[in-house]
């Protein structure tokens, strides 16, 4: 009984060798302020990873999308209409190989 009501009285912080449970609860103070600063710069990375995943699907979706026009262009039937505009047509006669030979 009379541990408890020292311990409510505070006397281990005023007492003449109260200096060492002073440093005690100074380090455990920083230890605490480090662990808080701690938990919220993994918070911040946790919103960080989160903002750059939504950001990679878009950028994957506008890739996708791009992809699948360039492929649509490329079609035979697509070049052949855009030149027949221009007033190119296909050739008629099939092209001719050229052979060089070293001497």
């Amino acid at each position: 009984m009379n541990n408890l009501r020292s311990i409510l009285n505070i006397e281990f912080l005023i007492k003449d060798d109260a200096l060492k449970n002073w440093r005690m609860i100074l380090f455990l103070s920083l230890l605490a302020v480090i662990m808080i600063s701690s938990g919220h710069s993994a918070d911040k990375k946790i919103f960080k990873i989160a903002s750059l995943n939504t950001d990679i699907k878009l950028l994957k979706s506008e890739f996708i999308e791009a992809k699948k026009q360039l492929l649509v262009l490329k079609k035979e039937s697509t070049v052949i209409k855009v030149l027949s505009k221009r007033g190119v047509g296909s050739a008629s006669s099939p092209p001719i190989k050229i052979t060089v030979s070293n001497e």
